[in-house]
Parts: structure tokens; C-alpha cells; sequence
């Protein structure tokens, strides 16, 4: 394959003609054996590799929801996802019954054919990328395979010469009860009269020899042709993987391209996902810098959770922090200014408004485009923070992959994550799944799945308050259907009391964005007695507290009336503001 640096493609490539390309692409279904030779510019060869990347990282989450693989309800969450994605081309690839001839249906065969090859080359570096690839690879191929009409399975056996035989009648007959009685897809002996057997080496079909779907004698497996997908499948992931192996000893001759051997070196670590630069197409909405403490209980994924308690606890924070947790901030929607606060009464106890303002001032300013180039710098992704280099008193990184076990399970205890559900995201730690272990714990906290799989740590933000919303109503209000309000009088008497489990209490970001500034300035600053005092409430009382934050009295002798009947959104940025402060 070669390159060229020019943005348009070389003019050997507008005069393929579509005869040629029905020789080279007629079918669907590849097993990617002859590598491409046309020309591309280097930019479509970037494109080819991002789109290859968000295709099997695509089947990589569809993965992770539970679904059987390969069914009607996995292929289906595979073609919307990839439509989503603006693949739609892709995804009628996939659904391709392998017989089509017009010429769009040969251009994305080639897309098909020349991005298998970029990513080959960028995942044949190491043991474990040449793993995830054969097997990503592999799910691709088997679920294209069943799309496939009898037509396009014939044709694609005759382009690559795969002579799989059936077994003569006579043979048939003679060994008609075996196969009945080990076949697991023959439901009758008719199924078996009608369907063709294959005679293959055992050892082609392992997948069905180990769930014991097949008959086996003498060394050979005798297959239907409902399950000759087995048998290709070891055929494609063969042939793959002594093509990655020829690959991986060619890849030093490509250190000479400086262009293309970094974009093939930084490849598996690009993210491909949404950017979350800003929450212009999100209905969650920007953030005030008095609701950041409170959203940090209920809505931060952990990696940011854990910053936040340490810029509390340590009222500072090392370089690698400050750029995970502050664009993170910027990516749910703190402003400049509001940025500029937070950080700053964070570090204010260690370092004065002078020190500030020469040291970190224009970091911040620089993530949000303000300085330097005017960069527009984008959230760090879940692979960015996993990959990330993690020294012993940095604060950054995935909790998941970089915490020690014991020390997670203390910090999941004191985030009240029962035992139980500890132990489920311990094991799945332990078997190396960080993300997986990520939505386990957004599934223990919000009493909700994640669907989607957790991928950055601003979709774990954007779902938490999805999920906050719907429990309480916010959507149907929009509609203008009656909410009910869950957090009543008569189940939260002891709202003062040492039992109520605070962390239990959703919150959400709309409830206390009528809260006056002053007023949530006070409490963060003076504590929350002070910063209630003189409030009136609902029933017209006036709001008292004794030295420790409790109701002690109002202006109308109603001792706590204020508990009951006054602003729920004030109450719970006050009991937020204590906790913290």
C-alpha cells in the first residue's frame, strides 16, 4: 500500500473502473488475504483507521450488555449504534445479503478492505493488541456471515476456494441416527434429512466440539451447514492471524515514515467517542460553581469523585489532576470564571491569590481556549485515563485501574457501596475490566443500568443525571404532567437525626439553580446556620439554628417548621455545604 501526503486521491485511483472493482470486491464477506495496492492520501488513510476503530470498538460495547452474541437483538444494537455513529454505509454492510453489484456497493467493500488492512498494520505491535483485534475482527466476520443468502454464501466458498464437500446421502444414511442424537440443531430426523453434513478435521470446529454439538468419529466432526459458520470462522481467524504475524515483523520498516508510523503507533489509544467539549446537545445544562460540591456525590464518576475529595482534603493538586478533574469541570459546564473560583478557594489555603494567579491562573485559562494557541481542549476519555502514567502521589487516573484493591474497597465502603456489590466490582477489577467495573458501580449507585457501557467519564455525568431526572419526575413536568414529590414531610422527620443517610438523597442540578448566590456563597464559606439564618418559609416562619445547624426555633414558635415545609432545594445545598465544609 502506499501513501501520499496530498489530500486528494491520485488519479490512478479515479480510474478504477467498476469491472475491475467487481474482480477484486464480489462479495460482501472478505477473508482479507491480498492487501490493497491502490494509492490513498494520507488524510482518507487517517479517516479509514478512525472508522475501522469506532466499528470494533462499537462491537466491543455491544459486548459488554449482556446479549447473546451474534443474536437478532445483538446484530440489531450493533446496526443502530453504527448508524448513530454516521456508519450507516457500514451498517448495510453488514446486513449485506453478499450478492450486490451497484457501485456503491463496491465502494464500501473497498472501505471495507483497505480499513481492515490500516488497522492490521496499527494492531500488530503487540501480543495484546493483536488479541483484541483477532477477536473484534472475528465477531465482525461471523455476524456479516448470517446476513449472507444461500447465493452469497456459494460464491463467497468458490472466490476463496474453501471446498467443504457435503457428505454423500449414502454416508447420511448410514450414520442418520448419530447425527440426530448429536447434532444439537436437529430438532427431528426429518431436520436431519433435510439438511447437509459436512465431514471437517475436529479440530477446524473446536467452539462446537467443546459445547458438544456435533457428531465426532475418527478424528472428524460431521457439521451441518446451519453451523458452517464454525468452520469459516476458524478459517478467517487462521488466516488472520499468520497475517498479522507477517505484519508485526514489517512494521520496522515503516519507523522510516515518520506521518504514518505515529499514527499507527497512537492509534489504539485515540478516542472515538463523543468529545463532550461542551453540553450544547445535551439537555443536563451548564453548571454553577455553588452546585459542584453537591453533584459530586451523586452524579461524578469515581475518577472525579476522588479528586474532588483530595483537592478538599489536600487543598491542592499536582499538574496531571488539575488537567483530568478541571476539563472534566469544563466539560459539564463550569465557565471560566466559576473555574477560576473553584480552584482558587480550593488552593487557598496553601497559597495565597498572588501565588495563584502566577503558577495556575493560566493553565486554567489555557484549557478553556483562552490562551497559547486557543486551543478548544476536550475532557479526557476512559482510555485516555486508564492509559495514563499514575506516580505514588499523584491524585489522577482510574481509581479502578490504579488503586490499590483493598485501598478501592475502602473507598467504595466509605461511598456506602454495600458489601456485595464491593466484591462484583473487586472481580471484575481483578479480571482487568475497569470500564465494566465503572458501570457496576453507576448500576449500585443509581439503581440503574448503563447501557451503553461507561466510555468517559462526562457520559457517566450526562447518564447520572438522566437517571436522577426520570426517578424524580423532571421529564414529565416538561410535558406537563403532575411530579410527585418524593422527599415528603413524613418521611424525612429525622432529617436531623444521625441516621438519615445523606448520600441516599438524589440530587439533582435543576433543583437548586434557584438558589440566590449570597445565600450558597454564605453556607459554603460560614457553615449553614449562618447561611440560612433569616430565611422565611413556606408556612411563614423564619428560620433559627443553634450552633451545630439544627432548627432551634422560629419567628412563629414552630421549633423545625422549616424541615418540613420550607425550600427543599435550599435544605439540600445546606446539608450538602455541611458535609463538605
Amino acid at each position: 500500500m502506499e501513501y501520499s501526503g496530498r489530500r486528494k486521491f491520485i488519479s490512478s485511483i479515479h480510474s478504477v473502473q467498476t469491472g475491475s472493482l467487481v474482480e477484486l470486491y464480489p462479495n460482501d464477506l472478505q477473508l482479507y488475504k491480498i492487501p490493497p495496492s491502490s494509492s490513498i492520501s494520507l488524510a482518507e488513510f487517517e479517516d479509514l483507521a478512525q472508522e475501522r476503530l469506532k466499528i470494533l470498538r462499537t462491537i466491543d460495547n455491544i459486548n459488554l450488555r449482556g446479549l447473546n452474541k451474534y443474536s437478532v437483538e445483538w446484530k440489531g444494537a450493533l446496526t443502530a449504534e453504527l448508524k448513530k455513529l454516521g456508519l450507516k454505509s457500514f451498517a448495510k454492510l453488514i446486513n449485506g445479503t453478499g450478492c450486490g453489484q451497484t457501485e456503491s456497493d463496491l465502494q464500501i467493500r473497498k472501505r471495507d478492505h483497505v480499513s481492515h488492512f490500516i488497522l492490521r498494520l496499527a494492531y500488530s505491535g503487540s501480543e495484546e493488541l493483536r488479541r483484541w483485534f483477532l477477536s473484534r475482527e472475528q465477531d465482525l466476520f461471523r455476524t456479516r456471515f448470517t446476513s449472507l443468502s444461500a447465493e452469497g454464501i456459494q460464491r463467497f466458498m468458490q472466490v476463496n476456494n474453501l471446498k467443504y464437500e457435503p457428505i454423500s446421502e449414502a454416508v447420511k444414511a448410514q450414520l442418520r441416527q448419530c447425527l440426530f442424537e448429536s447434532s444439537f440443531a436437529m430438532l427431528s430426523m426429518a431436520s436431519v434429512d433435510a439438511h447437509e453434513f459436512y465431514r471437517v478435521p475436529y479440530t477446524d470446529v473446536q467452539d462446537l466440539v467443546r459445547s458438544r454439538k456435533v457428531y465426532l468419529c475418527g478424528g472428524f466432526a460431521y457439521v451441518p451447514c446451519t453451523d458452517l459458520i464454525s468452520i469459516l470462522s476458524t478459517v478467517f481467524r487462521i488466516n488472520l492471524a499468520h497475517g498479522m504475524a507477517v505484519t508485526a515483523r514489517m512494521l520496522p520498516s515503516l519507523e522510516g515514515d515518520e506521518r504514518v508510523f505515529r499514527l499507527l503507533k497512537n492509534l489504539h489509544q485515540s478516542y472515538t467517542g463523543e468529545e463532550y467539549s461542551s453540553l450544547k446537545n445535551s439537555n443536563v445544562g451548564s453548571i454553577q460553581l455553588d452546585q459542584v460540591d453537591l453533584l459530586s456525590l451523586h452524579s461524578f464518576p469515581p475518577c472525579m469523585r476522588k479528586l474532588r475529595e483530595h483537592l478538599r482534603s489536600n487543598h491542592h493538586m499536582r499538574h496531571g489532576g488539575r488537567m483530568q478533574f478541571g476539563l472534566f469541570l469544563k466539560g459539564i459546564g463550569l465557565s471560566l470564571e466559576d473555574a477560576l473560583q473553584f480552584w482558587r478557594d480550593g488552593f487557598s489555603e496553601k497559597t495565597d491569590a498572588g501565588k495563584f494567579e502566577k503558577n495556575y491562573a493560566y493553565n486554567i485559562r489555557h484549557n478553556y481556549g483562552k490562551e497559547g494557541k486557543r486551543v478548544n481542549y476536550t475532557p479526557y476519555s476512559c482510555l485516555k485515563i486508564i492509559m495514563s502514567s499514575v506516580g505514588p502521589d499523584d491524585a489522577h487516573g482510574c481509581p479502578f485501574r490504579h488503586s490499590d484493591l483493598s485501598h478501592l474497597k475502602q473507598q467504595l465502603l466509605a461511598w456506602n457501596v454495600p458489601v456485595a456489590g464491593i466484591n462484583e466490582v473487586a472481580e471484575l477489577v481483578s479480571q482487568g475490566h475497569y470500564q465494566l467495573a465503572c458501570a457496576k458501580y453507576f448500576q449500585l449507585s443509581h439503581g440503574a443500568q448503563c447501557d451503553e457501557g461507561i466510555i468517559h467519564p462526562n457520559q457517566y455525568f450526562v447518564q447520572s443525571q438522566n437517571v436522577l431526572r426520570a426517578k424524580r419526575g423532571i421529564g414529565e413536568a416538561e410535558t406537563g404532567a403532575a411530579v410527585e414529590n418524593k422527599n415528603t414531610a413524613a418521611g424525612m422527620d429525622d432529617v436531623w437525626g444521625d441516621d438519615l443517610d445523606l448520600e441516599a438523597i438524589a440530587v439533582d442540578m435543576h433543583e437548586v439553580n434557584a438558589v440566590p448566590k449570597n445565600v450558597s456563597r454564605t453556607i459554603r464559606r460560614r457553615g449553614v446556620s449562618e447561611g440560612m439564618r433569616g430565611l422565611s418559609c413556606a408556612d411563614g416562619s423564619v428560620f433559627a439554628a443553634d450552633r451545630r445547624g439544627r432548627p432551634s426555633a422560629s419567628t412563629n414558635k414552630q421549633p423545625g417548621a422549616w424541615s418540613r415545609n420550607g425550600s427543599w432545594a435550599l435544605m439540600l445545598l445546606a446539608i450538602g455545604a455541611n458535609l463538605v465544609h
